[in-house]
C-alpha cells in the first residue's frame, strides 16, 4: 500500500471512531469510473471527420475536433451523472479518429484498440463507394437545416435524421395504420388535412416525422410507434431550431397562442 493510500486509511478509521462521524470517501470523483462507450452516433461523427481529411486521424489540438469535442459533451445520448470530468474532450476525440484511421483497409501501421461498433460504422461508410468516401448516402438530403446550429451539427446530425424519415416503406405502414383505425391522414399537431385543402392531388400526402431525435435514439430498428404524421409547416417548426419539441410539445406552444395570433 502506498503512502497516500496508507494516510487516507488511517484518517478515514480515525474518523470513524469519533462520536457521531461521518466517514469520507478519500477517493477522486472519477476513481473506477469510465466514460460511457461511444455510440453510433458519435462515432458516425467522428468518422466523418476522419474521412474529410483523407483517412488521416487528427490531433486534438485541431480545431474541427475541438468543435466535435463540444459538440458531443451538449448532446443527450449519455447522461450527465455516467461522464467522467473528462467526458468526450479533445484529446478523446483525437484518440477516437485515431481508432477510426487505423481500423480503415489498407492501414499498414500498429492498430489502436477500436471497438467493433467503429468497424461497423466504417463498413457503413465505405458501402456507399458512389459518394466518394464522404459516407453519405446518394440521395442523402443536403438543403436542410436550422438557424443558429454548429456546421457540424447541421451536416450530419438533423441530416441523416431527414434521411431515415425517407423510409418509404415504414411511411406507408404508418399511414395504413391510420387509415386501417378510421383516421385521418392529416396533421397530428394542427391537424391540418392535405386534401381537404388541395382536394385530390393532396389526397393521402404527409410528412412522416421521427418523434425520437437521432442524437438521442441512435442507429436501430425502427415501428410505425416512433412515426408522427405533420403537415409541412409542423415539421420544419419542430427542426427549426435545437432542441427539438415534441409533436405534443409542438401542440401545446400551438394551444397557448393568444386566438388573434392563430389564422
Amino acid at each position: 500500500m502506498g503512502w497516500l493510500a496508507r494516510i487516507a486509511a488511517r484518517n478515514t478509521l480515525r474518523l470513524a471512531t469519533l462520536p457521531d462521524a461521518t466517514a469520507y470517501d478519500w477517493r477522486m470523483p472519477d476513481e473506477g469510473r469510465r466514460n460511457p462507450d461511444w455510440a453510433w452516433d458519435e462515432i458516425v461523427l467522428a468518422c466523418d471527420l476522419v474521412m474529410q481529411n483523407g483517412g488521416r486521424w487528427l490531433p486534438a489540438e485541431n480545431p474541427q475536433v475541438m468543435e466535435l469535442s463540444e459538440l458531443l459533451q451538449t448532446m443527450t445520448i449519455h447522461p450527465p451523472e455516467t461522464r467522467r470530468a473528462d467526458f468526450r474532450n479533445p484529446n478523446g476525440v483525437g484518440r477516437k479518429t485515431a481508432d477510426i484511421a487505423t481500423s480503415l483497409p489498407g492501414y499498414t501501421g500498429r492498430p489502436t484498440n477500436g471497438g467493433r461498433r467503429d468497424k461497423d460504422v466504417i463498413a457503413r461508410f465505405l458501402a456507399q463507394p458512389d459518394v466518394a468516401g464522404s459516407g453519405e448516402p446518394a440521395d442523402f438530403p443536403r438543403d436542410v437545416g436550422y438557424e443558429g446550429e454548429s456546421e457540424m451539427e447541421g451536416r450530419y446530425l438533423l441530416r441523416w435524421h431527414a434521411y431515415r424519415e425517407r423510409d418509404s416503406a415504414l411511411r406507408r405502414k404508418k399511414i395504413n395504420s391510420v387509415v386501417a383505425a378510421g383516421g385521418l391522414v392529416a396533421c397530428e399537431v394542427c391537424e391540418f388535412d392535405f386534401a381537404q385543402t388541395y382536394g385530390e392531388r393532396g389526397r393521402g400526402y404527409i410528412e412522416c416525422h421521427h418523434v425520437e431525435p437521432l442524437h438521442v435514439g441512435g442507429e436501430g430498428p425502427r415501428s410505425i410507434r416512433d412515426l408522427a404524421l405533420l403537415c409541412s409547416n409542423c415539421h420544419r417548426m419542430i427542426h427549426t431550431k435545437p432542441p427539438w419539441p415534441t409533436p405534443a410539445e409542438l401542440r401545446e406552444l400551438i394551444r397557448r397562442q393568444p386566438d388573434g395570433q392563430r389564422s
